[in-house]
């Protein structure tokens, strides 16, 4: 049995373009696969804030543009993953990231060494559409 897959590559002006050889995202059977969003102004490619409160509502506003070319809502996310260049900010992530995830969905988030253009967060989401 052959099983045919529709692919379908995101591309928005509400979320910074992809800094390297990569798609802002892919949906397939019913699913976006969004990269991972950093605090980056989709306009300027800046990134913006200094405080992770900062940075991390600018990588939900991303989030909200990827998801708004998909017609979809944060109540759509089914997964995410964070990362956080200081697992002393998980406290201070976690209250912005709550405002927004209101359903909840299943979730990994990890401390790592560095991240892209030395942000503070990190942010990758899979939603149904």
């Amino acid at each position: 049995m052959e099983v045919e897959i529709m692919l379908k590559y995101v591309e928005t002006k509400e979320a910074p373009a992809a800094i390297g050889p990569y798609s802002q995202g892919v949906v397939v059977n019913g699913f976006a696969f969004f990269s991972g969003q950093v605090p980056l102004s989709p306009q300027t490619g800046e990134v913006v804030g200094t405080t992770i409160e900062e940075q991390a509502e600018q990588v939900m506003k991303n989030i909200k543009g990827l998801l708004d070319s998909q017609n979809a809502a944060f109540t759509d996310v089914v997964k995410t993953t964070c990362f956080l260049a200081d697992i002393a900010d998980f406290a201070a992530f976690n209250a912005v990231y709550a405002k927004y995830f209101t359903g909840n969905p299943a979730r990994s988030c990890v401390a790592v060494k560095d991240l892209p253009k030395g942000v503070l967060c990190e942010v990758e989401v899979i939603a149904a559409v």
